[in-house]
């Protein structure tokens, strides 16, 4: 009885030896491409830079979405800011939160020196891009929308106070002003 145990045990160990020795010896599979070593033929985002934006337009910008987001209930605050990232102008909603001043003008000022939605940041980083945050200026969230006049870039619009989403709608309506 005893020798039939050792005999099972002896076996069952083999079996297991076997399994594992196969299972080592398969290749490991190829990493899948990075994307990152596209080589596009095209500077993305090659938005030349125009005349910064002024007062009466970025308070223009601001009042615009001011309305929408009065119309939607939304309490929200405004930054825009001119082609060089540098605050122009900015309005906080009665109610707004405080964090949101600051993350409004961040929005705005990565919108412009990046030249591109802050949304383009906050997709390559749920894609996996980590490397994004990384970089200098960079926030990963919705709510920054450059300001482009004839084709050039003048300046961004920045909300920040309700969802991503709400913050680019109403961010949206303000950059519409600009032509």
């Amino acid at each position: 009885m005893l020798a039939k145990s050792v005999l099972r045990i002896a076996l069952l160990g083999s079996v297991l030896l076997a399994a594992t020795t196969s299972y080592a010896q398969q290749p490991a599979p190829a990493p899948p491409p990075n994307p990152l070593d596209n080589v596009p033929e095209k500077m993305p985002f090659d938005v030349p830079y125009g005349t910064p934006i002024g007062l009466d337009r970025a308070q223009a910008a601001i009042a615009a979405t001011v309305a929408e987001a009065k119309k939607r209930d939304w309490k929200l605050n405004v930054a825009v800011v001119d082609s060089g990232g540098n605050l122009v102008a900015f309005q906080r909603m009665d109610g707004s939160q405080i964090a949101s001043i600051q993350i409004s003008e961040h929005k705005a000022r990565a919108s412009a020196i990046f030249r591109r939605e802050s949304k383009v940041f906050e997709n390559g980083i749920q894609g996996g891009n980590n490397y994004l945050i990384t970089l200098d200026g960079v926030i990963g969230s919705r709510g920054g929308i450059p300001l482009i006049e004839g084709g050039k870039l003048i300046g961004a619009i920045g909300c920040s106070g309700g969802t991503g989403s709400q913050d680019e709608v109403a961010c949206k309506v303000g950059a519409a002003t600009v032509k």
